[in-house]
């Protein structure tokens, strides 16, 4: 008998046994690779700490440079953070080359922000399971396009949650580049 172990991960059949076992699949040096070099973020200081299976973690320091009237970090700050979180969300969600020729943007963004954002902050995004079907649809190649949307819960050092914010995406996957040759 065939028993499958489905849980938060890719899912690979076992060598040693007819039982499935789940493999999660660790995204966080390619999401760092592709996102932390982003201007934006770059500026910001974002670092990706987590980008397994559908699930990130980013965080960044509040610097003086982007901080409001209040001394918080402003709105364009928290606005990087959550891009940049539901970002390497869908990135944790494929495999070392599904990002290959897709380029993903946002179509808009919403932002609620719940209390003076200060110090080191954490943004937390994981996809929805009609966001990895999208994903899915498009990385088989069924799909040229993608829509869908990520949610990231940002809090501060002692757990407070200072923002909740969501982007909606629009991603598409780019022709392949022919090759010239010459005679």
């Amino acid at each position: 008998m065939l028993t499958t172990v489905l849980n938060l991960g890719r899912w690979r059949p076992s060598q040693t046994s007819r039982v499935c076992e789940v493999v999660e699949v660790d995204m966080t040096v390619i999401a760092k690779r592709l996102l932390e070099p982003i201007p934006a973020n770059r500026m910001a200081g974002v670092e990706i700490l987590r980008a397994i299976d559908g699930h990130a973690d980013v965080a960044l320091e509040t610097s003086e440079a982007l901080m409001n009237v209040i001394g918080s970090l402003h709105s364009a700050g928290l606005t990087v953070l959550v891009d940049a979180a539901g970002l390497a969300a869908i990135i944790a969600a494929g495999s070392e080359t599904d990002m290959d020729g897709i380029i993903p943007l946002g179509r808009a963004a919403t932002l609620k922000f719940l209390a003076p954002a200060r110090g080191r902050l954490t943004a937390s995004c994981s996809l929805t399971d009609n966001a990895r079907a999208m994903l899915d649809s498009l990385w088989s190649g069924v799909n040229d396009r993608a829509r869908l949307s990520t949610h990231a819960v940002v809090t501060d050092l002692t757990g407070v949650v200072v923002c909740r914010g969501s982007f909606d995406w629009s991603l598409r996957r780019t022709p392949p580049v022919a090759s010239s040759t010459t005679a």
